[in-house]
């Protein structure tokens, strides 16, 4: 095989140590390894640098562990090329397996330019992904903490969840602040209801009926207070987010025209697959990446399983968060995919089907710069309109009814 880089080094890394096999020309002719073994401080990682730029080194491969190969490429970037490679595409042989003999695997790998690297983002990106992950993160801590109240007032008799459609909004906070503060009168509570819910105070009366013993109100307090101090950490990384995105309002409001996503679902979206949509040569390249698409499982012409890949799950997640706020907008073309797949195929695969259109549809208003045009939630019965009216004919006719049809003149 043909040698693409004639100096490359393979890093096995782990949490305390990394293993590095560097390959370098021999004078006489052939090839030359050289192993050392590195600690993973910063004055480690900068020592391993300066050895290997000493020696000419110009590329560098590791695989992707965990979060450890992050200190590495970021001291490393800037000095070399460096190649993150998925592990699962340069494991070795079994049996014959030590860290010193992984590094010159990966060495060996580099050198004849048999792997490949994956995407990572610049340093901006990953500034944003960071902050939407850590507020992805805050808002499932909160929907936990909210779970555990709720398990709170069911161990107290209080039915309050069965009558509002929220613990956190005003009237069911106003009313669990209330009742810390030592009132039981469920009358009284009941009128602490706000707007619409104010209709439902016999209800809320009945509801607010419960045994409530002193710690539970200090377990409430605490969640309480616990779910206050989520929402201002959402609203503080909320703010991080908008300023780093301030340059990209015209994306942003092109994705947020799209059924579903709104505006916390744009900025994590553009937070993931990056602000340069250019770089994926097209929407079929951006679903595989993301892992939303079905999988290739074909062999001796028959056709296996096409479960999806796992890829991205931050962005695979808000895909389908997406597409179960698509499903419910009404008179939509997302809205009838999704009905017309569920029915089929189930509520999940049609909610990931619902996610792979919404990741085509934002990939080419992306590139072409246009705002969301709706194509209409009869889409699928004008363009099979035949087979439509054949398949509802002969319904009627199971039914007993003798149909005849007579189409209407366009106005």
């Amino acid at each position: 095989m043909d040698v693409l880089h004639d100096c490359c080094c393979g890093l096995d890394v782990h949490k305390r140590s990394v293993s590095a096999c560097l390959i370098l020309p021999h004078p006489t002719g052939g090839w030359t390894k050289e192993h050392r073994t590195f600690g993973c401080m910063t004055n480690d990682i900068l020592q391993m640098c300066d050895w290997l730029e000493a020696a000419g080194c110009t590329h560098v491969a590791m695989e992707s562990t965990g979060v450890y190969w992050k200190p590495f490429y970021n001291l490393m970037e800037d000095r070399f090329t460096v190649l993150v490679v998925n592990a699962h595409h340069i494991k070795a042989v079994p049996g014959r397996k030590t860290d010193t003999r992984d590094a010159e695997w990966i060495a060996d790998l580099l050198q004849h330019g048999l792997v490949r690297g994956s995407a990572i983002p610049s340093r901006a990106q990953r500034t944003v992904r960071d902050l939407t992950r850590h507020r992805t993160t805050l808002v499932q801590d909160r929907v936990r903490v909210v779970n555990r109240l709720e398990k709170v007032l069911e161990d107290t008799n209080i039915k309050l969840s069965s009558v509002v459609s929220s613990l956190t909004g005003v009237s069911a906070h106003a009313m669990l602040v209330a009742l810390v503060g030592g009132e039981n009168d469920p009358a009284k509570l009941s009128q602490l209801a706000k707007g619409r819910l104010r209709e439902k105070r016999a209800e809320l009366e009945a509801a607010l009926v419960g045994i409530v013993r002193p710690h539970h109100r200090f377990m409430i307090v605490e969640h309480l207070g616990q779910i206050d101090y989520y929402d201002e950490a959402i609203e503080r990384v909320s703010a991080q987010i908008a300023e780093h995105l301030r340059p990209f309002e015209h994306e942003l409001a092109l994705l947020d025209s799209i059924p579903g996503v709104n505006r916390y679902g744009a900025e994590t979206l553009l937070a993931e697959w990056g602000m340069q949509i250019d770089r994926y040569p097209s929407a079929d390249h951006l679903s595989a990446w993301a892992g939303i698409c079905p999988g290739n499982n074909e062999s001796g012409g028959k056709r296996k399983s096409g479960k999806i890949r796992k890829g991205n799950p931050w962005l695979k997640a808000m895909l389908v968060e997406a597409a179960h706020g698509a499903s419910h907008a009404k008179k939509t073309y997302l809205c009838a995919q999704y009905r017309r797949l569920a029915s089929r195929r189930g509520k999940k695969r049609a909610l990931v089907a619902v996610g792979h259109s919404i990741l085509v549809i934002a990939y080419h208003m992306l590139k072409r710069k246009t705002g969301y045009v709706d194509i209409g939630s009869n889409y699928f019965d004008e363009r099979q309109i035949t087979v439509v009216t054949k398949h509802l004919v002969r319904r009627l006719e199971r039914l007993g009814f003798e149909v005849s049809l007579t189409q209407r003149e366009a106005a």
